[in-house]
């Protein structure tokens, strides 16, 4: 069977705390795509102050944070999944410098985030904005307490982005 016009899916995930992680997880077993996660070559401080200290400066300074090595280029997929806890109302900066650094002109983004329920965010808006060339979709964001069920509710999300994907166990 020729699976060569079958659509390639890649997976770009950053998490801090584990719910990002978990959520791209049910989305790489949904769909069978190929799964990256990005790490900050500093990591973030452990501490909840700390860390929130940190991020609100880069996202108010645009840092890119330098990032470790990925073996994974999104050249040869049409969609990529991006997925970002949603900090202070935006991506992590880890997704937004991979973001930056990565020529996505012609790729569908589908993003995701985890959060705790705080400062709403516009991925979309913000994604389009690192990636004016791409086309973006609407966001799927879950709650950090639901992230063990997120493949409940990533089908109706791909479902509503057109795409149809056979469930994987």
């Amino acid at each position: 069977m020729d699976h060569t016009n079958e659509p390639r899916f890649l997976i770009v995930s950053y998490s801090y705390s584990g719910h990002t992680h978990r959520v791209a997880e049910a989305l790489q077993q949904i769909t069978g795509g190929d799964w990256c996660e990005i790490y900050p070559w500093q990591p973030y401080p452990a501490a909840f102050p700390e860390l929130l200290s940190q991020a609100r400066k880069e996202i108010q300074g645009h840092v890119r944070p330098r990032l470790l090595p990925v073996f994974h280029t999104p050249r040869p997929y049409p969609v990529i999944f991006v997925g970002t806890p949603n900090w202070c109302g935006t991506l992590a900066p880890p997704l937004a410098s991979w973001l930056y650094h990565n020529d996505l002109s012609g790729k569908r983004i589908l993003p995701f985030y985890a959060h705790c329920g705080g400062v709403p965010c516009d991925l979309r808006r913000d994604i389009q904005t690192l990636c004016p060339r791409a086309e973006v979709g609407e966001p799927l964001g879950i709650l950090d307490r639901e992230t063990d069920e997120a493949a409940e509710q990533i089908q109706p999300w791909l479902l509503r982005a057109g795409l149809t994907v056979p469930l994987r166990k």
